[in-house]
């Protein structure tokens, strides 16, 4: 169902804690003059939405969205006209979710979105959520010039039950592009660091494969669902999905914020841009075939940015030229739970390799970083260099040396061991080692992967017992005894 005069109407959604519609900066006016006959110029809507108050989450953004549609564009969208979203970095978030609460698939209500292009979302979240309201108020690419809000800083954070919830669901989903009325989502990430915005005290901000915000494993849609179940000592995969095929592109030199470099700001009123010129290929599209076209492109072109942008140099005056590299990264979001979905959160998780699963055969320098999710203490991030375990070549720029080549990892695995360990209800520790062809379909560069981790909760004989004694007596240090099955 295409709009009846072919034009589409166009909204923009911003980004958290923006308290001006000056952040779209030219990109609209732009896209009102040089889409053509693809956009309705009369109806280019620019969102507003509160995002820093502590009572507002993401769910209620979504209903607020619905209303708003209601409200400006209800009488188009009534007349069949579809809209096209272009958002901003947590804005990515707010339509998946709105999408997916009021138009899913179980809705039964058609669509009136028909592309949805995503400019540095926050997908499955940032590294900087976990910050704090205060710290995170203080950084210059998020923060301008009101205090954010926790109750969307609580979905941003790595591994939040929100962001989990929504992006499984988006991973075991059908794709939305041969639906009738098809919708076509587009992901348009940089991995650039703006070092104008660079926060000495906060290394997220110049974190390699990251726009300085986002990471591109966390704005890319194109991610993986496994879970693993325990069976004695091992863990053995029990479902894996693969989301549908989605047009990602990392385009060149761009941050996630910023007049110079930021992939929405930098836009001026005239002269080429990559956001625009980008943009404009997502709104084209019509066709499945067309889509899938993108999707190829995209690729290519994601490849060789990242070839072109690998080695970053920085002069700098009186002192030795600086040397960046940018690998590509994957990040893994895991959720340990028992067979009653109770949230473990007291274990340790320990990453291996090799034939003997030993955490000294990981390579030197896979591993980035890892958080915990605050608020579900089974759920861990981790943020790894793909590159480094796929077995890499040397790095040379200049004739200088600026990292010995990867050794690689034939086979990646972890070992959980959980707490308590004994009692009338304890866990037992478990393993798991995949090999390098599993590793490889599981972990891919720029993407992420939820591992879900089911362990064997194990109940004991003396939790409950019955006894034919009357004679009062204390029963307090009875021991657990056998395991009672089933």
């Amino acid at each position: 169902m295409a709009s009846p005069d072919g034009k589409r109407l166009i909204v923009f959604v911003h980004g958290w804690s923006v308290r001006s519609t000056d952040t779209y900066g030219r990109l609209p006016d732009r896209l009102a003059r040089e889409a053509g006959d693809k956009v309705d110029v009369k109806h280019v809507w620019l969102s507003r939405y509160v995002s820093f108050k502590d009572e507002v989450r993401v769910e209620d953004l979504s209903l607020a969205f619905r209303e708003a549609l209601r409200r400006e564009i209800g009488g188009e969208i009534a007349k069949g006209r579809r809209f096209a979203a272009i958002t901003h970095s947590t804005g990515g978030p707010v339509v998946r979710d709105w999408w997916r609460r009021f138009h899913g698939p179980k809705s039964g209500v058609v669509c009136p979105m028909s592309h949805l292009v995503m400019l540095a979302p926050a997908n499955f979240g940032s590294a900087l959520a976990q910050l704090g309201k205060g710290t995170v108020g203080r950084l210059k690419s998020w923060f301008e010039g009101v205090e954010p809000g926790t109750g969307v800083l609580d979905w941003l954070e790595l591994g939040s039950p929100e962001s989990w919830a929504l992006n499984a669901a988006w991973i075991e989903s059908a794709t939305t592009v041969s639906d009738d009325p098809p919708v076509f989502p587009f992901v348009l990430a940089g991995q650039t660091i703006d070092r104008k915005l660079y926060d000495h005290v906060n290394s997220y901000t110049g974190e390699a494969g990251s726009d300085g915000v986002v990471r591109v494993a966390a704005a890319n849609l194109n991610a993986a669902h496994v879970r693993l179940v325990q069976k004695g000592d091992t863990l053995e995969v029990a479902e894996f999905h693969e989301s549908p095929r989605v047009a990602m592109a990392v385009l060149p030199g761009r941050s996630h914020s910023g007049d110079d470099k930021g992939i929405i700001r930098s836009v001026r009123k005239t002269g080429a841009h990559v956001t625009l010129r980008a943009v404009l290929k997502c709104l084209a599209i019509e066709t499945v075939d067309g889509y899938a076209a993108l999707c190829d492109e995209f690729d290519e072109g994601t490849k060789k940015v990242q070839e072109k942008e690998r080695v970053e140099k920085v002069d700098r005056i009186l002192l030795p030229d600086s040397y960046y590299v940018t690998d590509r990264y994957c990040q893994v979001i895991v959720r340990l739970s028992d067979e009653r979905a109770y949230a473990l959160g007291d274990f340790d998780f320990l990453l291996t390799a090799g034939k003997k699963s030993s955490p000294d055969k990981l390579p030197q320098g896979f591993f980035v970083d890892r958080q915990r999710n605050r608020r579900h203490k089974g759920t861990l991030a981790y943020y790894l260099n793909h590159d480094v375990l796929a077995r890499t070549p040397a790095v040379r720029r200049d004739g200088k040396l600026l990292r010995d080549p990867s050794p690689g990892a034939d086979r990646l695995g972890f070992r959980v061991e959980p707490r308590p360990e004994k009692g009338f209800v304890h866990y037992a520790p478990a393993e798991y080692s995949a090999s390098k062809e599993a590793l490889e379909r599981f972990l891919r560069p720029n993407a992420t992967l939820l591992l879900d981790i089911v362990m064997s909760r194990i109940v004991r004989e003396g939790a409950f017992t019955l006894t034919r004694d009357r004679k009062p007596h204390d029963f307090t240090d009875v021991p657990p005894s056998g395991q009672i099955g089933g």
